[in-house]
């Protein structure tokens, strides 16, 4: 006898599901909510104090977490509120409304005021002259010819100056020729002007850059100096009075400025663009673009009777310009190569030591090849992550570097041979310069701030 077929009504692979009745009212309002908090962007947790480190309140800043969303239970009633188009639309542009938190990579331009104040205890002397004035009572002549100076090895510490003590001292230049004053440009923004002999008092600050100002370089006659900040402008300030008389900018954040000592109404600056600039300071106007770098442009070094600039780049490269011309005439990128952040022009030599961020400085020839002059290696000390000064003394014969450890390191030019390292402090030395008259005098400027005379 033929048994009867089972009803497989209801019956589904995975298990047995009942029949349910739902109006159709029902199922578009929940169709409708679910739709609304799809369509709904989804909103982040607060971002916090930048002050705050740990706990709570502590900044997360675009790394904070989306708000988790309750889901909201129907009761099925057709008496639920409907989110319209418009109301969607209405959110959205609350949310843009919003004033995003400002970053510190936040480079809007702001527009604030150059200004100068004097610090110094008179501004002019019983002659009426003021501190431009080369002084003629000491014991060293600070004019006339100084090739017959002997430097030697500083050996102690003369003097500390620390107005600009918080802010990283990203760059020192002493007065052309004399070296009776010292120009300083920190990452506080500021540029103080101090005074080398008599009291070492600081002279003039000049304030005018909203950011970091990470060089500076006089003219060639020192009445007159550039400063280069990551607030993306160029200022022309004037020593003596401590006016802004111009300011520069491509829009872009400028690394370098150098004035062409033999045109000095002109100058170049290599920026975070690739590109290098020429600016005319009586039109101030572009005059000039040279734009074949691959990454931003670190150093620009004037050599061959300064009708020629080398520029060296964090792509690893080495290229030589003729003055006025953006094609280079030589181009040096070597696989054993390394970013080079800092050069100085040997004083008597066609070469320029240049600081590589492999623990070294290497010697490359201003001439007409531009070979790297591989016996010329001055190794010791540790520059890696930071962009620590070079340079050379007025005879030639010694090389001078900072260290990330406080160090302070002389070379011998001709034997490549570490002669002296001084502990000049705790925190990273980053600039250092020869006196351009005393035999034995050099400065350095560290992160903390501290300016320190040694002799």
């Amino acid at each position: 006898m033929a048994q009867k077929p089972t009803s497989t009504k209801g019956s589904v692979p995975t298990g047995f599901a009942s029949e349910i009745v739902i109006s159709e009212s029902t199922f578009r309002s929940a169709h409708r909510a679910v739709e609304s908090q799809q369509s709904k962007k989804r909103k982040r947790e607060e971002r916090g104090d930048a002050s705050v480190v740990y706990g709570p309140g502590a900044y997360k800043g675009p790394w904070a977490k989306f708000k988790q969303k309750t889901p909201e239970v129907s009761d099925g009633s057709e008496e639920e509120i409907e989110v319209t188009d418009n109301d969607t639309e209405e959110e959205e542009e609350q949310e843009q409304a919003v004033v995003p938190f400002k970053m510190a990579t936040d480079y809007a331009p702001a527009d604030e005021a150059e200004t100068s104040e004097f610090h110094g205890s008179q501004m002019h002397d019983y002659q009426g002259r003021t501190y431009m004035h080369v002084p003629l009572d000491l014991n060293i002549d600070l004019r006339g010819d100084n090739s017959g100076i002997k430097n030697y090895v500083p050996k102690k510490l003369v003097h500390t100056w620390k107005e600009q003590q918080g802010a990283a001292i990203t760059q020192m230049r002493f007065f052309p020729d004399s070296g009776h004053l010292l120009l300083t440009a920190s990452a506080s923004g500021k540029v103080k002007l101090f005074d080398v002999y008599h009291d070492r008092e600081l002279l003039r600050t000049y304030s005018g850059h909203t950011k970091s100002t990470n060089d500076v370089t006089f003219n060639p006659s020192g009445v007159e100096f550039l400063t280069a900040s990551y607030d993306r402008t160029m200022k022309l300030w004037d020593t003596e009075t401590g006016a802004c008389k111009a300011k520069f900018t491509t829009g872009k954040t400028p690394h370098v400025v150098r004035f062409n000592p033999s045109q000095p109404h002109e100058f170049i600056a290599g920026m975070a663009d690739k590109k290098i600039v020429q600016f005319d300071t009586r039109t101030r106007e572009l005059v000039q673009e040279y734009d074949h770098h691959l990454g931003p442009v670190n150093t620009l070094t004037f050599c061959d009777e300064d009708r020629r600039f080398v520029s060296t780049s964090d792509d690893k490269s080495l290229r030589a310009w003729e003055y006025g011309i953006p094609v280079p005439i030589k181009f040096i990128a070597e696989p054993h190569m390394y970013s080079m952040n800092r050069a100085v022009h040997h004083p008597t030599k066609p070469f320029i030591a240049l600081q590589s961020s492999d623990n070294q400085i290497v010697v490359y020839a201003s001439t007409e090849r531009f070979r790297q002059n591989r016996k010329k290696s001055f190794r010791g000390h540790n520059n890696a992550g930071y962009a620590i000064d070079v340079d050379v003394s007025a005879d030639g014969e010694l090389v001078m570097s900072g260290d990330t450890g406080g160090y302070v390191c002389w070379w011998s030019w001709k034997s490549c041979k570490m002669l002296h390292k001084i502990q000049a402090g705790d925190s990273p030395v980053l600039a250092c310069q020869w006196h351009p008259r005393e035999p034995s005098r050099a400065v350095t400027g560290d992160a903390n701030g501290l300016l320190k005379y040694w002799g």
